[in-house]
C-alpha cells in the first residue's frame, strides 16, 4: 500500500461550470447525487464577496505600510506579506476561473481579468485554457500540459530523451525544484505576455491593457514608496517568494500520483480524477494558505464547488470511494513534498552515475 494511501481503503471530458459528466451512471453519479442534496454546489457569492474584501484591504494596507517606510531597508519586511496576499489574489482568479464565484459567466471572467490580469501580471486567458486541459487529463502523459517535459520531467520516457545541460537538470531536478520555484512569479507574468499573440480582437485588448497597466503600477508603486535600489531588492523578494508560495501549494496536488499512458486503462471521471490527486491534512490555517487546494480530490471531482464547500464534500467523497475500494489519498504536508521530491528524484535515477544515491531533504 502507498504510504500516502488511506489506511481504510484497499489499493485497486472535463468537468467545469457545474456540468458533470454520468461517467456510464455507475461510480460518479451516485456520489454526484449526494452532493447535490446537500447544496454543495450552490454558489456561496457573500463568502467570496467578503474575501475578495479583506484580501483588498490587505493589499491596500501593505501598499501604504510600503510609503510609510520605503525610505529604510525594513520595507523589504513587507515582502512576504504582499507574497502572501499575492497567492491569495491567485486563488481568486483560480476559482473564477472554474465558475466558483458566481453563476454569472461574464462576472467570473471580470473578476478573474482584475485578480489574474491587472493584479498579478498573469493572463486569465492562458492560466484557463491550460488549467482546463490539466483539469480534464490531470496527470495525462499526452494531454496534461502540467506534466510535459519542460525543465522538469516527470516520466522514465521523458527523462531518457534528456542529454546535454537538460540532462544536467534532469539528473539533479529534485533538488532544483524549490529553487526554480522561486522563479515561477515571473514565468507566470511572461507565459501570460507571449498568450496575447494568440488572442485576437477584443480579448486580446482587454488582456494586453490590464497586464501593461499591472507593469506599470507595480513599478511605480515601488518607485514612488522607495529608492532604486529598495525596489529592486523588494521586487526580487518579493517575486521569489510569490512564485515559492504557488509552488508549495500546486506541487503536491498530482507529483508522484498515477499517470495515466496513451492505450492505458480507460478510467471514467471519478478514477481519473481520485487515483490521480492526493489531498494534503490540517487545519483552517492549511486551507488559508493554501487556497482549498489541499482538498484536491473533492475540487478535481467538482471543478465549480466553491472553496469553503469542499472540506465539507470530503467525507462523502471519502467514503464513497472506501465503498468503491479505489484508494483515496491523503497524506500530511511534509510526507507530500517528500512523496513529489522522491518522484522527481526517481525519475532522473537513470541520468545519475551508479553508486550511492541520496534522497533530497524537505526543508
Amino acid at each position: 500500500m502507498s504510504p500516502a494511501a488511506d489506511p481504510l481503503v484497499p489499493h485497486p471530458g472535463t468537468a467545469t461550470a457545474g456540468q458533470y459528466p454520468p461517467d456510464g451512471g455507475s461510480e460518479f453519479t451516485p456520489l454526484l447525487r449526494a452532493v447535490r442534496q446537500q447544496t454543495l454546489l450552490e454558489p456561496r457569492t457573500g463568502w467570496y464577496a467578503r474575501s475578495i474584501a479583506a484580501n483588498a484591504l490587505g493589499l491596500a494596507a501593505v501598499a501604504t505600510a510600503m510609503a510609510l517606510v520605503g525610505g529604510s531597508w525594513w520595507v523589504l519586511a513587507l515582502a512576504p506579506a504582499l507574497a502572501v496576499l499575492c497567492a491569495r489574489t491567485a486563488y481568486v482568479g483560480h476559482d473564477a476561473g472554474h465558475s466558483q464565484i458566481s453563476g454569472d459567466r461574464a462576472t467570473n471572467r471580470r473578476i478573474g481579468l482584475v485578480h489574474g490580469n491587472l493584479l498579478l501580471g498573469m493572463s486569465y486567458a492562458w492560466w484557463n485554457d491550460k488549467h482546463n486541459r490539466h483539469h480534464a487529463n490531470p496527470n495525462h502523459i499526452d494531454k496534461d500540459p502540467d506534466v510535459a517535459a519542460d525543465i522538469l520531467v516527470f516520466t522514465g520516457a521523458q527523462a531518457a530523451a534528456r542529454t546535454g545541460l537538460r540532462g544536467l537538470l534532469t539528473r539533479h531536478q529534485a533538488w532544483l525544484f524549490l529553487p526554480l520555484t522561486l522563479l515561477e512569479g515571473v514565468a507566470l507574468k511572461v507565459h501570460g505576455f507571449r498568450h496575447l499573440r494568440r488572442q485576437r480582437g477584443r480579448a486580446r485588448l482587454v488582456e494586453g491593457a490590464l497586464l501593461a497597466a499591472h507593469v506599470a503600477g507595480y513599478t511605480a508603486l515601488l518607485l514612488a514608496a522607495m529608492p532604486l535600489t529598495h525596489a529592486l531588492a523588494f521586487a526580487a523578494l518579493h517575486q521569489a517568494l510569490f512564485g515559492l508560495h504557488l509552488g508549495l501549494a500546486f506541487a503536491p496536488n498530482h507529483k508522484g500520483m498515477d499517470m495515466p499512458e496513451p492505450g492505458g486503462e480507460k478510467w471514467g471521471h471519478l478514477r481519473r480524477q481520485v487515483l490521480t490527486s492526493r489531498n494534503i491534512r490540517g487545519g483552517p490555517l492549511t486551507d488559508w494558505l493554501l487556497g482549498g487546494l489541499n482538498y484536491q480530490i473533492e475540487h478535481h471531482l467538482f471543478p465549480s464547488m466553491p472553496r469553503p464547500h469542499l472540506r465539507l464534500a470530503r467525507p462523502l467523497v471519502r467514503a464513497h470511494c472506501r465503498d468503491l475500494g479505489v484508494r483515496y489519498t491523503e497524506t500530511g504536508p511534509l510526507d507530500s513534498y517528500r512523496q513529489a521530491l522522491r518522484h522527481l528524484h526517481d525519475v532522473g535515477e537513470p541520468l545519475r552515475p551508479s553508486g550511492p544515491t541520496h534522497q533530497p531533504r524537505v526543508p
